[in-house]
């Protein structure tokens, strides 16, 4: 009877444990597949769904909608998702104003967001969420790399970003590490595509290193009409300026350029060899950082889902934060406010193959977090 018992006990632990494996999960991703920031909106769902497919979990579904770039069209779709689409878990979104709009609602309806790129510092600290994950990094980190490689040869940078979260986190960060003296501070549009005024601003500085965080169009944009000015100073920015995304559009003009990444698709490590192969097979293309963080962030999902039911938010969320994935990156692990811990590197704009891409140069931090887990008291 004894042993009766016991096997009977055995198979209705493996038969719940099971049922969590095997447990439909529905994946709601809102991302940038229109406009001047269409780019990284593509290669976010590309590298989401190529690890969904290497997976082979044929229990996934994901439903992807365009925000288009608007904080009140992700709303929208947030709420559709949630409430008509039934999914449970968000992902996607590649702007920190639109991340801003939908996480606090999402959370408050019990959804978990684990997000593919925004980080803004504003859900780090004291505004933490135990249903909010990143898996890239926090807003300020690359900046941050930059601003302590800007120590070792510039004196006097002018810095640049766009006037939205992200573009605040971006130069808070630069100057947290940065120690000489700043020509100027600017910030521009979001989405602005004339940056004459800027870089005749640049022409008069005096400085001898520009810092610029122009994601998608804006740097593409930037970046060629500064290669047209003449402007003989030498342009740095996080691994967004010179991503992969953007990296033929720019053209030779990026070519020497420096850069700061968790990432570099050169990293010599088997997960790195195996994601980078298995994207440009699936995709024809070399990935870019935006891919990658995405094929974490799915990653995370369904490692946790094959092991907790997200019906069980505690257990679930308990999964992700143990990151028991192989990324790309090497190492990474969840700093105490859900955020990564990671190696970040300096790269290097050149061509291989023909073929625009950044090479490894150095690593400027190791297990680098950030500046508001301090105060995230999840």
């Amino acid at each position: 009877m004894k042993k009766m018992l016991a096997a009977a006990t055995m198979a209705l632990s493996i038969g719940t444990s099971g049922l969590a494996i095997a447990e439909p999960l529905k994946i709601g991703m809102i991302t940038t597949l229109s406009g001047g920031g269409a780019g990284l909106g593509i290669d976010t769902r590309d590298g989401f769904m190529l690890a969904i497919k290497n997976s082979g979990n044929k229990e996934i579904t994901v439903v992807t909608e365009d925000d288009a770039q608007k904080p009140e069209l992700a709303v929208q779709i947030a709420d559709k998702m949630i409430q008509s689409d039934n999914v449970d878990v968000l992902t996607g979104i590649v702007w920190s104003n639109l991340l801003m709009a939908v996480v606090p609602g999402a959370v408050a309806q019990g959804k978990f967001y684990v997000s593919t790129n925004a980080a803004p510092a504003a859900l780090a600290g004291k505004n933490c969420n135990a249903l909010y994950f990143n898996a890239a990094y926090q807003n300020d980190n690359l900046h941050e790399a930059m601003g302590e490689y800007a120590n070792k040869g510039y004196k006097k940078m002018f810095i640049l970003a766009p006037n939205y979260p992200a573009g605040k986190d971006a130069l808070t960060g630069f100057k947290r590490y940065y120690k000489g003296e700043l020509a100027a501070e600017i910030y521009t549009q979001v989405g602005q595509t004339d940056y004459a005024a800027e870089i005749a601003q640049m022409r008069a500085s005096g400085a001898d290193g520009i810092f610029t965080f122009l994601p998608g169009g804006m740097g593409i944009a930037f970046m060629k009409q500064f290669a047209q000015s003449g402007v003989k100073i030498p342009v740095m920015g996080p691994g967004f300026s010179f991503s992969q995304d953007v990296l033929p559009a720019i053209g030779d003009a990026a070519l020497g350029a420096k850069a700061s990444g968790q990432w570099v698709q050169d990293l010599g490590n088997p997960a790195n060899k195996k994601f980078v192969a298995d994207f440009k097979k699936e995709y024809n293309r070399l990935p870019s950082i935006y891919a990658v963080q995405a094929y974490d962030a799915a990653q995370l999902i369904l490692s946790a889902a094959s092991k907790a039911s997200v019906k069980d938010a505690k257990a679930f969320g308990a999964e992700l934060k143990k990151a028991d994935i192989q990324s790309p990156r090497g190492k990474f692990k969840f700093n105490t406010n859900q955020h990564p811990i990671q190696d970040i590197y300096l790269t290097e704009v050149v061509k291989l193959d023909g073929v625009l891409t950044n090479k490894t140069v150095e690593k400027i931090f190791t297990d680098h977090g950030d500046a508001y887990a301090k105060d995230c008291k999840i």
